[in-house]
Order: C-alpha cells, then structure tokens, then sequence
C-alpha cells in the first residue's frame, strides 16, 4: 500500500463498475465539501496493467466525480497492487455499506462477485460441478452482506431485466418480488411490457408476473405479446382509480436534478401542508 496524490487525468473507473455516479442533491453537496476542504478520505486506485502511471479506480468514483467538478487537478489516492479478480470484489463490497444502493446496483455488483468468485473456485478435478461452486459462491455472497443465498439468487436475475424495466425497479414502480419474476420472460416479451407501461401507465401484479412467467415456460416461442395484452387489461384486486398526471405538468416547479423520489416527497409535503392549512381554515369558520 502506498499514499500519494495522483493526477486526476491518471484516474479510470473500474472497468464494469455496478454502481453510478449520479449528479444529485448528494452531490452538489459532496462538490461544495471538496471544493471547501479538499478531498478528505483518499481514493483506493489499483496500478493498470500495461500503462504506466495510470490507475483504476476501486473506491471513490463519486469523490473522483466531484473532484473534477470542483475543479481540482490531482486528489489523494491509497494505491493497491490488486489484480483484475481481487479489484473486482473490493470494488463491491466497499460501496455495499452504501445507505442509498439501487436495487439495480445490488444486482450487478452480487452477479460481478459471483462470476469471481465461482472462477477462484472452479475446480479441474471429477469431482467438481458448476452448480456446487455457484452454491457456494452464492453463500458466500449471502455471508458477507447479511442476505440468505436465495435473495443473492434474486437479485441476480434483475441482470436479465431490459434497461427500461429495470429503471423503473429502481423507481419503485415494480416491486422487487414482481421483477424477479419478469426477469425469466423473453427479452421481446419485456419489450413490450415496456410499451404497455409507456401506452398505459400500468405494471404487472404480482399474480400477474406469475402467470406470465408459468405460460413463458410452457412454450418454445415463449409467451405471445396478446397474451400478455389480455393478462395486463385484468383489473387488478386492489385497484383503484387513478389520477394521472404528466411530468411535463409540474416538473417547471422542481429543479432539474430532481429524481423521482425527491419530486414525489416534496408534492407529498406540498399536500400535507395544504391540509393543516385548510383544517385551520375551518378551525376558524366554526368559532
């Protein structure tokens, strides 16, 4: 190991790397911070292979990130003489103490540690079998986040998901047990299902999701997309009428950086506010 200050021009994400750097409220933050005092904790930086004084990053992307918007020229970095396979599992495991992971990010960060993982396992003898190293490389997983092997199972299969459908996971708008579930369905399949989301609004169920998944596997051809139409037009048991509104409707009135979350919490506290302003309202009226 070894401490010094690196230029940032010499500094690379990881190759693969499962986790984004958004440009958010965390990180306009984080810029002001290292622009105030400087980057505080040092990057981790691994030497690459075949360049010289040229480094991978395996700890610190978003502080990189802000660095460079902050404008600085070099920051302090921990250098490791990691190979590819032990980068890649530090990589993982140093951002999973995370208190905001996408299930997205989960998904490919567990399936980067299990592909290293079963390849450190994998055995030449008779006597090994590809699922007893997935077994344990799963277990391992599940060991060293505070998971069940199952749930790393899970997870993984989101990597199946097309990018539209996994972006609104990682929304909230399909729940996590319903991706599951439409991660075994053929990549066309999603395709449209991705389409009935922007035709109509309206994900899968549940119940749904199961059905589609049981009658995808009873085929060759997997599912034809009017089941899928008949299976998504059922009215779900809670459903409930919805008010629909456009983001082009109110995204005048939050900043651009806004996610979805953060647009959802401040309507959610605009309308608590309403409320109490309104029951004072009529606390005056009945006096």
């Amino acid at each position: 190991m070894k401490q010094t200050n690196i230029a940032i021009t010499s500094l690379h994400p990881f190759a693969g790397n499962p986790y984004r750097v958004r440009d958010d409220a965390e990180m306009d933050a984080l810029v002001e911070s290292i622009r105030e005092y400087g980057v505080y904790t040092p990057l981790i930086v691994r030497p690459m292979e075949g360049k010289q004084n040229e480094y991978e990053v395996i700890s610190g992307h978003r502080r990189l990130h802000a660095a460079k918007k902050a404008g600085l020229f070099e920051v302090p970095a921990l250098i490791y003489p990691l190979d590819r396979s032990a980068a890649a599992i530090a990589v993982v495991d140093s951002n999973l103490h995370r208190e905001h992971i996408l299930p997205s990010e989960k998904a490919f960060a567990y399936k980067m540690k299990m592909d290293v993982l079963k390849k450190q396992g994998r055995r030449t003898d008779l006597t090994s079998s590809q699922i007893a190293t997935k077994f344990n490389a799963a277990a391992q997983i599940g060991a060293d986040t505070g998971e069940s092997r199952d749930q790393v199972y899970r997870y993984i299969r989101l990597t199946n998901l097309i990018p539209p459908l996994l972006r609104l996971v990682d929304e909230g708008r399909i729940a996590f047990s319903v991706a599951v579930e439409l991660s075994y369905l053929y990549q066309s399949t999603q395709e449209h299902l991705a389409e009935i989301y922007n035709r109509d609004e309206t994900t899968p169920s549940y119940s749904q999701a199961v059905r589609m998944h049981r009658e995808n596997g009873l085929s060759i051809e997997g599912i034809s997309d009017e089941r899928v139409e008949a299976i998504m037009a059922e009215q779900k048991p809670n459903q409930r009428e919805q008010i629909r509104l456009r983001r082009d409707d109110f995204s005048k009135f939050f900043p651009a950086r806004y996610s979805d979350r953060q647009i959802r919490n401040d309507i959610m506290a605009g309308l608590d506010l309403l409320k109490r302003q309104r029951e004072r309202s009529r606390d005056r009226d009945t006096r």
